[in-house]
């Protein structure tokens, strides 16, 4: 393959400018837009040395510790997947490693903008790494000088990276909310079948009260109401800021990364072309949403605080059913120290189970008795780990463990559940939940999943810990 030595060109640039200069006189050009320049002006053999990008995270994956490159180290070949056409990057390209299932990207930091009028999505290019450092910034895989990651200066840029006459189609890995991870940082993805969900719609992708650097906005999965959403973000510098969020549903186009603290994913976009949303259709939930009332009733229903419970056994207050689904652990009776009380927990870590589900269902109550029913409770997470916890309603369930599986249960939709992200010595409360718009002999059950299915211990991937107490339905 063969790519462009733009300094070989030096005085015959000279030369074109000046007819450039001429040609103005005589004509006027009413396309103001950028234009990739052409590359057919010189080429030659791509370098020797160049390696893989994959072969450069696994070294530095085998050490953990940032690698700066000596004279003669070679090149790393990828495909341009970034654009600061439209804002949302600056100062920095981003490859990957192949155009079609690429294992491996990289963020390289460079004191140039524009960068789209050279580097265009699909480019391929060969970067130079004497002297550049890799290691992680932000949470992601990154090149540049020193640890600190100093941008490639504007004098140096046809020295370091070196632009291929070949420009690829770059086809997206087509994934699902849940499935990315840090194996597709820096990496060309379509999240399939999501929204924006309604807390969401009819904001502005970076251009609200609080967006400082970045909006952040939430993209929901439609395959399951309760899946942890990903952040959708936008530079309060794009061009596009102001506009509104598209309603509807369908799949998003963007580059996987970390946010600034690298505390979570995030997705990033060229532009708001990458959104590709049928506006006429929305996720379809298998949902109970009676909204948040003022406060409970005054008429007691349901309360439950666990208290009667033996500690480290299984959580069985009357009338309860505690169930195993899947797996080995169930809901069990524990005592908080922060709380100076009983409550319940349900807790995978250690098990060994490839896949654990857990319920814990409140008895029957007719709701067709009285009105304005209220459920309150409050939840904890001692280090979550990507297992969850969901909120259900039922009013076709026998009130038998064995009719838990055949039976129809809806997500409690406004009900709050403790985040991943919260300290692990906080209780957050559900709210004031309202279940005045169901009808029937029904229950409301607490469902845990988890799974250690990738070996498990401290490094398991769902092994985490959710906490249960205070369950309360009160009504008018």
């Amino acid at each position: 393959m063969k790519f462009i030595n733009n300094r070989k060109m030096k005085n015959i640039n000279k030369l074109f400018a000046l007819l450039a200069v001429v040609a103005m006189t005589f004509s006027c050009v009413e396309d103001d837009d950028f234009a990739v320049p052409e590359t057919s002006q010189a080429v030659i053999d791509a370098p020797a040395g160049t390696i893989d990008l994959q072969a450069v995270v696994n070294q530095y994956r085998t050490n953990s510790t940032p690698i700066t490159f000596g004279e003669n180290a070679g090149f790393i070949e990828g495909y341009v997947i970034s654009s600061d056409e439209g804002g949302n990057f600056f100062k920095e390209l981003i490859i990957q490693n192949k155009a079609e299932n690429p294992t491996a990207g990289v963020n390289i930091k460079v004191d140039v903008t524009p960068l789209f009028t050279r580097f265009e999505f699909g480019r391929k290019v060969y970067v130079k790494l004497d002297g550049l450092t890799f290691g992680e910034a932000n949470g992601v895989y990154a090149l540049g000088f020193g640890e600190d990651f100093n941008r490639i200066q504007e004098s140096r840029l046809d020295e370091y990276i070196l632009r291929d006459e070949e420009t690829v189609t770059i086809v997206p890995i087509e994934v699902n909310v849940s499935d990315i991870s840090q194996s597709q940082e820096n990496q060309w993805v379509r999240v399939v079948d999501v929204q924006f969900p309604n807390t969401e719609l009819g904001k502005t992708f970076a251009s609200e009260q609080g967006d400082t650097f970045d909006g952040d906005r939430l993209l929901q999965s439609c395959a399951d109401f309760f899946a942890a959403p990903i952040v959708y973000q936008t530079s309060t510098f794009a061009d596009y800021r102001a506009l509104r969020l598209p309603g509807g549903s369908g799949s998003v186009t963007a580059i996987v990364s970390r946010d600034f603290r690298d505390d979570f994913f995030v997705l990033n976009s060229n532009s708001p072309e990458d959104i590709n949303f049928d506006p006429n259709t929305r996720c379809d939930f298998n949902v109970v949403q009676c909204g948040l009332a003022n406060g409970p009733g005054p008429i007691t229903l349901l309360d439950e605080n666990f208290n009667n419970g033996i500690n480290n056994q299984p959580t069985e207050p009357a009338g309860w059913t505690n169930y195993i689904e899947a797996g080995s652990i169930r809901w069990t009776t524990y005592f908080n120290s922060d709380r100076n009380s009983p409550g319940t927990r349900a807790n995978n870590f250690n098990s060994g189970d490839a896949s654990s589900i857990a319920w814990l269902i409140t008895p029957q109550i007719d709701f067709d008795a009285q009105d304005g029913e209220v459920l309150n409770f409050f939840t904890s997470n001692s280090f979550a780990d990507q297992s969850s916890m969901e909120v259900l309603f039922s009013n076709d369930w026998d009130g038998t463990p064995a009719g838990v599986e055949t039976a129809t249960w809806s997500a409690v939709a406004d009900a709050t559940i403790v985040s991943n992200s919260e300290n692990f010595r906080n209780f957050v409360s559900s709210g004031n939940v309202s279940l005045d718009c169901v009808d029937g002999i029904g229950a409301i059950a607490f469902r845990y999943q988890g799974s250690e299915a990738d070996g498990g211990g401290s490094s398991g991937g769902a092994n985490g810990t959710y906490e249960l107490d205070d369950v309360k339905i009160t009504s008018n």
